[in-house]
C-alpha cells in the first residue's frame, strides 16, 4: 500500500529530486511556458501555484521564502513583481497542462504544454 507516499521519484536521491523539481520550477516561471513530460508537469504544478499564492502576500517574509526556495534572484523577483499582480484577483489556477499527442522518442513517454493562464 501506497499510504502517505506522496509524488513521484523520477529515479532520483531526494536531494537530488528536490534541485530537479526547483529548477524546472525555475526554467517554467522564467519562460512562462514549458513542453515536458505529462508526469513532471503534473509535479511541477503544484510547487509553482504555491510560490505564486506566497508571492501574491506581497511581505518582506513571503519574499525571503521565495528567495529560499527558488535560489534565484531573477525567480524571485519576477514571482514577486510580475505573476504576483497578474493574479492579485485570482483565487488559484494559475497554470494550465495541455496534453500534447505527440511523445518522446526514446522511451515513449508522452508530451505535455505548461503555461500560465
Amino acid at each position: 500500500m501506497r499510504h502517505l507516499k506522496k509524488g513521484k521519484k523520477f529515479h532520483r536521491l531526494s536531494g537530488q529530486r528536490r534541485s530537479f523539481l526547483r529548477n524546472l520550477a525555475n526554467d517554467l516561471v522564467r519562460t512562462g511556458g514549458m513542453e515536458t513530460t505529462e508526469i513532471r508537469a503534473k509535479a511541477i504544478r503544484p510547487i509553482v501555484e504555491k510560490l505564486v499564492t506566497m508571492a501574491k502576500k506581497q511581505n518582506l517574509a513571503s519574499r525571503r521564502i521565495l528567495l529560499a526556495r527558488t535560489q534565484n534572484s531573477v525567480v524571485a523577483e519576477k514571482l514577486y513583481g510580475d505573476l504576483a499582480k497578474r493574479y492579485a484577483e485570482r483565487r488559484g489556477g494559475y497554470l494550465r497542462i495541455i496534453k500534447l499527442s505527440k511523445s518522446k522518442k526514446r522511451d515513449g513517454s508522452r508530451l505535455a504544454k505548461i503555461e500560465f493562464v
